[in-house]
């Protein structure tokens, strides 16, 4: 009677506090004026009570009270922090439970705490968090890391170890960098596991991972229950466990499944924080239990090493985990907030609640709890925090979350576990310590995320693929299309599996390249009337009718949205199909090797060249030489005679036989490129269609044919704008050929847009009749989907590759797809054969820079034979006499004239040799006689 009758007490409590918070029509951080104010207290009180409320008995428990203890003792004996007032603890224990946990929150507020350090466990911190909102008493939690105590439903309530959102967001990141896309989650069924996990899901759907099954252990859960949980666990694909418990209890989860044989090859174990903390309250641990962890994951609350954490941690002899730092820095950061909360002259007073005094009537005495009136301004305090505690910075966010949230990522191998790297939100994982990357700009990308070396369980140094295929699973349901058309792709088949084809073959050849057996069933899918939706049977995927599609399924933008396709198979792509005729021969195809501007260009160099040959060879060579009319003649004929090689004059200068040389070369090259081009154009067959490709097929009107069933009416109604009106869907090749014969004014179609591996074969059946027009207006490629994050996706897109680079591919494709004679695919288009000038203008700028060359070096020769053929002057008498004259007529010197210059350069290169000649031995002459002359007027004189 007496237990019934406290449970109803606490459920009156509980009712009345609930109902009293969300009806007051006040905020909680409020209090009425008129409540009864108890006297004032002095100014600086001579001692502080605080209150602490965990379980005792408990590997959180066991370590914190002593650290409580210990950082009460430290606070009263420093001078610096409360000088002249004591803080007290006063201790309460939950027991491990919500009622007990709560009971014990009301008897702690009985003795006025100013702030309460608790509780450990996240269920009773969502139970006790509305008694400090009513009583407006700060909850300092060092151990409820639920993620959903949030501060906007609980303001009062303040974490002040790491909140479980951060560690689940680094189990998300290891899954990632390990590169698996399913793992199980096994939890503890209470706050703390449900909301940790559903957390780790959110992460993980950011990562395109998800959580495959979510296995609930009840609290206190027998090794049987455990084990029956883990069996059918064992049976899903995913080997990849995250364990999230309670630390007292989560060893028996490895125990049941190191019996269960799980803990060996393939599979991959992942702890939260509550492992390490099992083992460091263990320590030394014995090698029992460390056999049962070998090659485990698990993740520790980071704090960095210090002298002071070495001194605290060396006052224990056994028990001490992370969770003692936590506890040792509350007491620190009420101590200073405290202290703060002084100096700034505040008093420290209590009220009555005036809700809780409408319930004297009950045997309950709820009026003896009272409201700490100054509580919001304690809060206040105590979130404006910043100084450097054991377990690093202790400040506040936005979100009242520990700044700089740190783990480390352990791996228990061989005595005990070893750190093979760090996470952070800063950085990520890392193998170098948060503290050293936090001066660095945060960097949490893929390329930056990095771990040492990992021994997974079975002794393995590879990372474990992550799932498997049970051998006690259900067969793959794998939808085949039922086709009625291009059957050697795909189709029914009488004998077993039931299906046969190229797609069906590349499938079972992948298969056999896994490293484990895969039970399968083929299901045909469609009624065999008509070829199936492609669309349809990928929505069968994504729904989880099948498992998988086999066939010639097309990988699109679109589809991909939906499920995961493996690497294709075969190449393809949507083209245009189209009759074709034989192109008429034209009178006038012997111009059709050159484009216009490559006949303007050439027969402009003919000229030229012939013309600067002329120039070079008209003083030497006689040929070169002779009337106009002649001379004119002689540049046409030895211009255009080069072509055929058939020039009969000589070149004897040297320049002139340059330049020849250089365009001689360059007329080879092009008469070996029109007689090529020429040849193919007349032996060649053209054949030429009225649609030219998909931009001609969009201007018309015409209809348009496609396959039934693909995505080509999509594609061409949805992207290219076509009037669904203009497509006619065609069942298989007998209807293709018979409207493309047909044509568009007969009721076929004027052409047909399908993918190619059709069309290969459309072509062979035809007889070559159609061809392709246009070029391939989408790469695609056909491929295998399967349900959306398949970890088979992977492995058959493995093997694919592993059957391409072997060569099985193409003889797969031999073996189906071998056809008896094969068409050129597109349609020869004849304005490609013309050479343009893009080709040869390397050869025109030789020959011209050559032309250049020597029509500069040989008017320099005529310039410099020019200057030495003008006329010497005379003596001084003579020079002076033409001076005088020249004034005297009114005219200066005359310049020497175009004519003469002219005459030079028509005079015969020999003539000009002898008159050079002729005034060198002359002026000799004269100057012989003038040196006489002078010598015999020096002996006349006395």
């Amino acid at each position: 009677m007496m237990t019934r009758g406290v449970s109803i007490a606490l459920l009156c409590v509980s009712v009345l506090l609930v109902v009293t918070q969300e009806c007051a029509g006040e905020s909680v951080l409020s209090r009425n004026s008129s409540s009864f104010t108890s006297p004032p207290l002095p100014q600086k009180p001579s001692s502080v009570n605080v209150g602490a409320l965990f379980t005792y008995d408990s590997f959180i428990g066991r370590a914190a009270k002593p650290a409580f203890k210990a950082a009460m003792n430290d606070v009263n004996a420093d001078q610096t922090v409360l000088k002249d007032t004591k803080l007290n603890i006063v201790f309460q224990d939950s027991n491990c439970s919500g009622f007990i946990g709560t009971m014990g929150a009301l008897q702690l507020m009985e003795t006025q705490v100013v702030a309460a350090l608790g509780p450990q466990s996240s269920g009773i911190a969502h139970m006790i968090s509305y008694v400090a909102n009513e009583l407006h008493v700060p909850l300092l939690s060092f151990a409820a890391t639920d993620p959903t105590l949030s501060s906007l439903q609980y303001p009062y309530f303040l974490r002040t170890t790491q909140n479980d959102h951060f560690q689940m967001h680094a189990v998300a990141d290891f899954i990632s960098y390990s590169g698996w896309r399913q793992v199980i989650a096994i939890y503890v069924d209470d706050e703390y596991g449900r909301n940790g996990i559903s957390i780790l899901s959110d992460a993980l759907a950011k990562k395109r991972s998800k959580i495959s099954y979510k296995a609930a252990i009840t609290p206190g859960a027998e090794s049987t229950s455990i084990e029956s949980l883990l069996v059918s666990v064992n049976l899903k694909a995913s080997r990849v466990y995250v364990v999230h418990v309670n630390p007292d209890s989560g060893l028996n989860v490895f125990t049941v499944a190191k019996s269960l044989g799980m803990m060996g090859n393939g599979y991959v174990w992942i702890a939260t924080d509550w492992l390490p903390t099992s083992l460091d309250s263990m320590a030394p641990v014995d090698s029992e239990t460390m056999d049962l962890l070998q090659g485990v994951v698990a993740f520790r609350h980071y704090t960095h090493e210090s002298s002071m954490k070495r001194e605290l941690k060396g006052r224990w002899k056994n028990g001490f985990n992370s969770y003692a730092l936590y506890a040792y820095d509350s007491v620190w950061l009420i101590a200073r907030a405290l202290d703060v909360f002084f100096k700034e002259h505040n008093t420290i007073t209590f009220s009555n609640d005036q809700n809780l005094t409408k319930t004297s009537d009950s045997s309950i005495q709820l009026s003896a709890l009272s409201v700490f009136n100054e509580g919001e301004k304690l809060l206040e305090i105590i979130l404006a925090m910043n100084h450097t505690g054991l377990t690093g910075r202790i400040q506040f966010d936005a979100e009242r979350n520990r700044v700089n949230p740190a783990y480390e990522v352990l791996n228990i191998a061989g005595t005990g576990p070893r750190r093979v790297g760090y996470w952070s939100n800063h950085s990520g994982l890392s193998v170098v310590t948060p503290e050293t990357l936090y001066s660095k700009p945060p960097n949490t990308s893929t390329a930056n995320q990095r771990l040492y070396g990992i021994i997974w369980p079975g002794e393995l140094t590879k990372p474990p693929r992550g799932w498997v295929f049970p051998n006690n699973g259900k067969p793959l349901k794998i939808a085949v299309p039922n086709r009625v058309s291009y059957k050697d792709y795909v189709s029914k088949d009488k004998n077993p599996p039931g299906v046969r084809g190229y797609c069906v073959d590349v499938f079972e050849a992948a298969l056999e390249l896994l490293p484990y057996p895969v039970p399968r069933n083929y299901i045909l899918y469609g009624d065999g009337k008509k070829n199936p939706s492609y669309n349809t049977l990928i929505n069968e995927v994504v729904t989880e009718n099948f498992d998988v599609a086999v066939g010639d399924i097309t990988i699109t933008t679109n589809r991909t949205r939906f499920v995961d396709f493996t690497q294709p198979f075969i190449e393809s792509g949507l083209v245009v199909v189209a009759p074709v005729k034989a192109a008429k021969s034209s009178p006038w195809s012997f111009l059709k090797p050159f484009t216009i501007e490559m006949w303007a260009v050439t027969g402009a160099f003919f000229l030229l060249v012939g013309a600067i040959v002329w120039i070079l060879e008209h003083r030497f060579n006689q040929e070169f030489r002779g009337p106009p009319k002649r001379q004119l003649i002689t540049i046409f004929w030895f211009s255009f005679s080069t072509m055929f090689f058939s020039h009969r004059e000589n070149t004897v200068s040297t320049l002139g036989r340059l330049v020849l040389i250089i365009w001689l070369f360059v007329v080879l090259i092009i008469n070996s490129s029109y007689t090529a081009s020429l040849t193919s154009i007349l032996t060649v067959q053209k054949l030429t269609s009225r649609i030219e490709g998909i931009d001609s097929l969009i201007e018309s009107n015409e209809p348009i044919g496609v396959q039934d069933g693909t995505f080509a009416r999509n594609y061409l109604v949805n992207e290219l704008n076509i009037s669904p009106h203009r497509i006619v869907p065609l069942r298989d090749e007998e209807h293709y050929l018979s409207a493309l014969q047909l044509g568009p004014k007969a009721g076929g179609v004027a052409a047909i847009v399908d993918e190619l591996p059709y069309v290969e074969v459309l072509l062979t059946n035809s007889n070559c009749k159609y061809r392709t027009v246009g070029q391939v207006f989408t790469r695609t490629g056909w491929g295998f989907a399967f349900q959306r994050d398949s970890p088979l996706a992977v492995d058959m897109s493995t093997a694919i590759l592993q059957l391409s680079e072997e060569g099985e591919l193409e003889k797969i494709h031999r073996k189906w797809l071998n056809y008896k004679h094969e068409c050129s695919m597109q349609i020869s288009n004849g304005e490609n054969s013309e050479l343009s000038l893009k080709s040869f203008w390397g050869l025109f700028l030789i020959c011209g820079v050559t032309c250049f060359v020597a029509l500069t070096i040989f008017f320099w020769r005529v310039f410099w034979q020019y200057q030495r053929l003008l006329p010497d002057s005379g003596d001084e008498e003579e020079r002076a006499c033409e001076v005088s004259e020249s004034s005297r007529s009114g005219r200066g010197l005359r310049a020497p004239s175009f004519k003469e210059l002219i005459k030079v350069v028509d005079t015969k290169e020999a003539e000009i040799k002898e008159m050079l000649k002729e005034k060198s031995s002359k002026k000799l002459k004269s100057s012989q006689s003038g040196a006489g002359s002078s010598h015999s007027q020096r002996s006349d004189i006395p």
